[in-house]
């Protein structure tokens, strides 16, 4: 069954009454109960049983079924409609301007038609449609004869680099579609791939280099690939220089609300490496940025983004000291419906890490319970790297909350499934960092002995703090607190601000 649910919540605040105007003009009947099962949607208390009793006291579920499938195309002819009023209107200004052009060259008006052309060039240039100036390029060419002021080689000239853009940008498309797969296999099905050899294997396939002149789009696949390269490293520090220096670029692009939807996108890229890199205070000013955008176009993309910006900012808050403030603002986010299963997940795992760095065993348990489902599961819906780290918090709370019986299956369970996997990807420290989590449960009163110290200190091949991946960092400081006898918030703050003392 198609998740209606899901669908109506991609509908805006601004645009819910708008929809609603849309059905009554459709309905024609005044019993339809298209609005009254909108509505009912839209809260997310309400699950399809109880819509269902709802709308139809008899619990007529062939009349709902029914319903819901005019609802569904009723949401399809909406979302349309307002993309093509939208997204493609300069689109198709600059196609009124080629056809209107073609006419006047039909009825021998080559001057008028070349001033309308020239208006529809500079439409296309503005907003990067290279397809569109493909066609204008063309349509010139093909009648330059009538018009002994036109510069032909000019404009043949104008038509070769437009081809090149336009063939940079369908390459740029395939090479980011490469990455994502690989991206997807890695993360959602475990496969091991050397992810920088495909990556550069890519770019020279299509003969790409980062200094040629790419459209806004193909910018921001350039962004989107590069933090992806991050996201398999772990190298944040490396790309933010990047990613920093490129949005300045695009900013002087004069960027237009047909570009919002990947203009969000790259802020959140850049508060997100920001984040990674513990600066705090910068990762928060791109929230603004961000939360600014998605207030645009009647907050059309705001409930694309609002859980990503939700977590972004809550994860900058807890490390940053305000942990009360970030666990508030998770609290009041998983209570609301999320059409993104990820950032869902994502939500719930990190309050529940919130919760254990604040000593709070018993809320951090209650969600760990909603957690029923098999790792096969959410490695499809989350990746790997979510099960590994849900699996290292859910040891860590069994020895807080003392369910030793349960720490020692855990533990064997997840040697069996993810040794091999962590070898292969040269993260056997996951696997020694296990092993000390071990003595520690076992020998609880050892653990502050200049002996497990040395242990420790021998354990791991340390790399600089500053590139040290925070969440690593927070793992790490759970048994550093033990070691210390102090409390575990502390301990995760005090880590961090020596981290950025280096």
């Amino acid at each position: 069954m198609i998740d209606l649910k899901a669908i109506t919540l991609t509908i805006s605040e601004d645009d819910q009454q708008r929809f609603i105007q849309f059905l009554e003009k459709k309905n024609r009947r005044n019993d339809t109960k298209n609005i009254q099962l909108f509505k009912l949607l839209r809260n997310d208390k309400l699950d399809s049983k109880t819509i269902c009793q709802t709308l139809y006291k008899d619990n007529n579920k062939v009349a709902y079924h029914a319903l819901r499938k005019r609802l569904y195309q009723s949401l399809i002819d909406f979302t349309a409609n307002i993309s093509l009023e939208e997204e493609n209107s300069i689109e198709m200004q600059a196609i009124k301007y080629i056809l209107a052009a073609r006419s006047c060259f039909v009825n021998n008006q080559p001057k008028v038609a070349y001033a309308i052309l020239d208006k529809a060039e500079v439409l296309a240039q503005e907003h990067a449609l290279y397809h569109i100036l493909n066609e204008i390029y063309n349509t010139q060419i093909q009648y330059a004869y009538l018009n002994n002021d036109i510069d032909l080689q000019k404009l043949i000239s104008k038509f070769k680099v437009n081809q090149k853009h336009h063939q940079l940008e369908d390459k740029m498309n395939m090479v980011y579609a490469k990455v994502r797969q690989t991206l997807s296999n890695m993360n959602y099905k475990g496969e091991v791939l050397d992810f920088q050899t495909i990556l550069d294997d890519a770019l020279n396939e299509h003969q790409i280099s980062i200094s040629d002149s790419l459209s806004f789009k193909s910018l921001y696949q350039l962004m989107a690939i590069v933090s992806i390269s991050a996201f398999v490293t772990k190298d944040y520090l490396k790309i933010e220089p990047f990613l920093i220096k490129t949005y300045s670029k695009i900013k002087q692009k004069d960027i237009n609300d047909k570009q919002l939807y990947y203009h969000i996108q790259i802020v959140y890229m850049i508060a997100n490496a920001l984040f990674r890199n513990k600066k705090f205070n910068a990762s928060l000013q791109y929230l603004e940025i961000m939360l600014t955008l998605m207030q645009r176009q009647r907050k059309k993309y705001a409930n694309t983004f609002t859980s990503k910006y939700h977590l972004l900012l809550a994860l900058n808050n807890n490390f940053n000291g305000a942990i009360n403030k970030a666990i508030t603002c998770l609290e009041n986010s998983i209570t609301k419906k999320h059409h993104d299963i990820e950032s869902a997940l994502d939500i719930h795992l990190s309050l529940a890490m919130f919760y254990i760095q604040n000593s709070d065993f018993k809320n951090a348990a209650q969600l760990f319970s909603k957690f029923y489902h098999t790792d096969k599961y959410y490695t499809e819906k989350a990746g790997i790297e979510w099960v590994i780290k849900k699996n290292l918090i859910e040891i860590i709370l069994h020895i807080e909350l003392e369910h030793l019986d349960l720490v020692e299956s855990r533990m064997t369970s997840f040697k069996r499934k993810y040794s091999n996997y962590l070898k292969q990807i040269n993260q056997e420290r996951v696997l020694t960092y296990l092993n000390l989590v071990s003595r520690y449960y076992k020998h609880p009163e050892k653990v502050t002995s200049k002996t497990f110290e040395d242990k420790v200190e021998g354990s791991f091949t340390w790399i600089d703090a500053k590139q040290e991946d925070i969440f690593v960092m927070s793992f790490f400081s759970w048994l550093k607190s033990k070691m210390e006898s102090k409390p575990l918030y502390e301990t995760t703050l005090n880590l961090i601000k020596k981290a950025l003392q280096y």
